[in-house]
């Protein structure tokens, strides 16, 4: 062998290494699942929809529910079926629900008669009881909410900028379940499992749906299977959910809304010092509201039986002016 030709070789193996090295990075998932909270202080940045429908916008990404969103929405509805995707407003104390709905009688038919009835209700509905969607006043960041606007517009007397009567026409748009337990094989996620982009892509080519602009992607954990089996348990013990590294994905696929049948965010969240990484990302930077607490269990049955992940979701949040959110119900129709 000549010396010229051992180096053609040699040549030809660095080459050939730096190709597979090249094959292996692109083919590796890329989460970043050592996330700090520098990481987050940096995506609030790098991922940031500030600016993006004006400096005074406080719809955030429900801008990108288009009326060609709306009507490819409308064509969805083939079955007639509909769905509530809300748990009941539970009256009775429990582990997970420590201030329970309260629901009083002003009147009624038994020592008010001839007359009729009436009643009041009270509801602290931000926590992990009740089904709710939060506004994009719910959380800050450094002093800041969505698109600049600063947390002291919300005080004693509500929000001022960002709250939940920017929803008072409604949402109407297509939306997608994502069923990571059925994905797993298994029918609940157990406490404090996070789910990762290619959780959510693996979905995808299951169910043979992509989620895209203007969606509302809805991500079941199994939380009310896994209650209905072992019993009520709180999210500070521990809660499947999305992992932050979720929101670069959530952000590349244009997405409008993000629900879960959980708190959102997985817990503990994995980056020390910062709780609810995902909450910040999504309501602050991204503009997204956030389902929280929704009952996915019918809806995933009746998917699984039609075998369709895609339906039209319909959703009247109670207009409260300077509301930091409402508590819902989300129907799904298929």
């Amino acid at each position: 062998m000549t010396r010229f030709s051992g180096l053609g070789i040699l040549l030809l193996v660095v080459v050939l290494s730096i190709y597979s090295m090249q094959w292996v990075l692109q083919a590796t998932p890329q989460t970043e699942r050592g996330l700090t909270e520098e990481d987050i202080d940096r995506w609030m940045t790098e991922l940031s929809n500030w600016g993006r429908w004006g400096p005074e916008d406080q719809l955030g990404a429900v801008n990108l529910i288009t009326p060609e969103k709306q009507k490819q929405a409308a064509g969805l509805v083939r079955e007639g079926i509909s769905l509530s995707l809300a748990r009941p407003l539970n009256k009775e104390k429990s582990l997970d629900n420590p201030v329970p709905f309260e629901h009083v009688m002003i009147r009624n038919g038994v020592d008010d008669p001839d007359r009729s009835s009436a009643d009041s209700y009270a509801i602290s509905y931000h926590g992990s009881a009740f089904t709710h969607l939060d506004a994009l006043s719910h959380f800050f960041h450094k002093g800041k909410m969505y698109n600049g606007f600063s947390q002291q517009e919300v005080t004693r007397k509500g929000a001022g900028k960002l709250d939940i009567l920017t929803l008072k026409n409604g949402i109407f748009t297509r939306a997608i379940l994502v069923d990571i337990p059925r994905l797993k094989g298994v029918p609940y996620l157990e406490q404090g499992t996070p789910i990762y982009p290619e959780d959510l892509e693996a979905w995808e080519k299951k169910a043979g749906v992509r989620i895209s602009s203007g969606d509302v992607v809805f991500v079941r954990t199994g939380r009310w299977a896994r209650r209905a089996a072992v019993g009520p348990f709180t999210s500070s013990s521990g809660m499947a959910g999305l992992h932050a590294s979720c929101a670069r994905w959530l952000k590349e696929r244009d997405v409008a809304m993000v629900g879960t049948d959980g708190v959102g965010d997985v817990r503990p969240s994995g980056i020390e010092g910062l709780g609810f990484p995902l909450h910040r990302l999504l309501l602050v930077a991204l503009g997204v509201h956030i389902f929280d607490n929704t009952d996915l269990e019918e809806l995933a049955q009746t998917a699984a039986r039609l075998n369709r992940w895609e339906f039209l979701l319909t959703v009247a949040p109670m207009p409260v002016p300077g509301g930091t959110g409402s508590p819902v119900n989300p129907i799904a129709t298929f």
